[in-house]
């Protein structure tokens, strides 16, 4: 039996869902739902239907696993709860300062259903989680060092977007190349978070917004640019979709950590990812979680979780067999 799934928003996290689900055998899409007119709407997949936000209850015994791609600012912090009453539900919420606060609202709504609810998935937090958890469990005296980029971050752009007076925007964090180099030889400097990233946005204004204003709010906003030295560009949309129009992104965790009666012996444990398309990146995250998700479901969990909770076996579609035979 196909897992059914359901995708919430069709946005770059929608139309990557849809393409991961395409690709994963064990999986079936049964609606695409949206906020905007459904019959504006085409997506790729022939014969599933494009369903309004406002019908939504009418697929609760449809669907397995709905997977909810809105954006962390605004959308998530509401979505994630009110549909974890309906359905198993995986979310890529981003905003790392918020997570405590997002998972205790969304493991009551998901506990009192009964359902499975995952959100953090991606690849930070998400995959990027998982390499600082292993890596502090086997290198206990250590320092730990996360660098993103040089690439489009969905998070920072979507939240430059909801500024009153911003039409479109890009907004790319670039790591600082000194700082990366010297985690890298095993200097274990201590880097505030403004030494290890700047963060460059490249802004197209509704006609009369203030510039101003606009660079101000952006430079300001709290657990997005107001850590770090940011830069704004005000350009034509033109220029927008000509020189910023990829998705690419990526960044490295690092551990580096001491053993030995003296601690005489330095190791250190460098994880890093380069993506071609951030959004079809995470969105393969967020299918292979939908798949576990489905699987602690059927094994009567219930609550929020996030991919610190999810055993390694129940992404794959692999069965315990062949991944020992093939991947341990």
């Amino acid at each position: 039996m196909s897992i059914r799934i359901g995708i919430l928003g069709y946005g770059n996290l929608g139309k990557g869902v849809e393409l991961a689900v395409a690709a994963s055998p064990d999986m079936e899409l049964v609606a695409v739902f949206t906020r905007r007119d459904p019959s504006s709407l085409s997506i790729k997949t022939a014969g599933v239907p494009v369903v309004s936000v406002n019908d939504v209850a009418d697929y609760k015994d449809k669907i397995d696993v709905m997977i909810l791609c809105g954006g962390s600012a605004t959308d998530l912090p509401v979505q994630t709860p009110q549909y974890a009453k309906m359905f198993n539900v995986v979310d890529s919420f981003d905003t790392h300062a918020r997570i405590p606060e997002h998972f205790a609202n969304v493991d009551a709504a998901a506990k009192e259903a009964g359902n499975v609810a995952v959100i953090s998935c991606g690849w930070d937090p998400g995959m990027f989680s998982l390499a600082r958890v292993y890596s502090n469990a086997i290198l206990p005296d250590g320092k730990d060092y996360t660098f993103w980029g040089k690439g489009v971050s969905q998070g920072h752009s979507d939240a430059i977007r909801r500024i009153k007076g911003v039409k479109n925007a890009k907004q790319y964090t670039i790591p600082v190349e000194s700082a990366l180099e010297a985690v890298r030889s095993g200097k274990n400097p201590e880097l505030s978070t403004r030494d290890k990233h700047t963060r460059e946005c490249f802004v197209v204004l509704e006609d009369g917004a203030d510039a101003a204003a606009v660079e101000k709010e952006i430079k300001e906003m709290p657990n997005y640019f107001a850590d770090y030295d940011t830069t704004v560009h005000f350009i034509s949309e033109e220029e927008l979709l000509k020189n910023h129009s990829g998705m690419a992104h990526g960044g490295f965790v690092f551990r580096s950590g001491k053993t030995g009666a003296d601690k005489e012996h330095n190791h250190i444990i460098e994880y890093s990812l380069k993506l071609d398309s951030n959004p079809e990146f995470t969105t393969s995250v967020l299918v292979a979680v939908a798949r576990a998700a489905y699987k602690m479901h059927a094994e009567g969990a219930k609550g929020c979780k996030t991919m610190l909770d999810i055993p390694p076996a129940m992404l794959s579609d692999k069965t315990p067999e062949e991944l020992r035979s093939h991947l341990l």
